[in-house]
Parts: C-alpha cells; structure tokens; sequence
C-alpha cells in the first residue's frame, strides 16, 4: 500500500496564492499544466484532487519489429515529451 503521507519536499505561496507543486509529486502522479483542481479544507489541511481522473500513463515497451524501446500511452497515437518523461520516472 502506498504511503499516503510521503513528502515531496517544501513549497511556498506566492504573492498571487500560486504554489508550485514539486517535481516529484506532479511526475508520480501524471500531472500535467492546465489541470484543473478540486480544493477542500480538511482540517488545517488543504487537499487538492484531480478534477478529471489522471489518464493511465505511458509504458515503455519493446517494438517488435525494431526491438527499440518505445512509448505506448493509452490509446493516443501522440506521444509528447512529457509522456516520455513519465514514462522513464519509474523505468527501472
């Protein structure tokens, strides 16, 4: 089971209310710009959720015909660099 409470280091709060999730955070869990966030207080908490469910992220495979490793991500045919950037975060 993961552990729910894991940091991801600090961030802060901008002039304008803007906080900037860490890298590691946005990248474990296929975040990406212009996603937009539910936000609730729970306690002297603040939770954001994907409004949208996080669609499943690209895997790295073996091309049968090459034998190159290459991206498959679930159903596009478009593969961006931050899909493959994904993709290589938990790549062994």
């Amino acid at each position: 089971m993961e552990d729910e409470q894991e940091a991801f280091g600090k961030t802060k709060l901008s002039s304008k209310g803007q906080v900037v999730l860490p890298k590691q955070a946005r990248m474990r869990l296929h975040l990406r710009a212009g996603m937009k966030f539910v936000c609730k207080v729970q306690g002297q908490s603040i939770v954001l959720t994907p409004e949208h469910p996080v669609s499943e992220p690209p895997r790295l495979i073996k091309d049968p015909k090459s034998g190159l490793c290459v991206t498959k991500s679930g159903g596009e045919t478009r593969v961006t660099s931050d899909d493959v950037r994904a993709a290589m975060f938990n790549f062994p």
